[in-house]
């Protein structure tokens, strides 16, 4: 599974602003992920919970915010969200196609929940 670098690098930077805050543990890791990233969510949970397994992020709760990916037309140069399996301009009487922008292709961490409930 290529998202297990991905969820360990995840899981350092959770564990680093845990110990950097005084906080026992995360109990949240909300994730920003277009869907051009080329990581599936639910992979990059399972691969996280392996990984956090006997750490302070042992019971965190990974959440997402999902981006659709945006194509632009190559003729009109309208932007608009892809639709499964076409690429096709939606703006009437056009007929261009869609070429990929960096709009879909996020992937970071927006927030970290942490709490000090002496758990330690």
């Amino acid at each position: 599974m290529h998202e297990f670098p991905a969820a360990a690098r995840i899981l350092e930077i959770a564990l680093e602003k845990a110990q950097e805050n005084g906080a026992d543990r995360a109990t949240e890791i909300h994730l920003v992920m277009g869907d051009r990233c080329g990581y599936l969510f639910e992979s990059l949970k399972l691969c996280f919970e392996a990984a956090a397994m006997g750490t302070a992020c042992e019971k965190t709760e990974l959440t997402v915010e999902r981006i659709p990916a945006q194509l632009q037309c190559d003729r009109c140069g309208t932007r608009f969200v892809k639709k499964p399996f076409s690429f096709d301009c939606p703006k009437e009487g056009c007929g261009g196609s869609g070429i990929p922008t960096d709009t879909g292709r996020e992937f970071y961490v927006k927030y970290i929940e942490l709490s000090n409930d002496g758990s330690k």
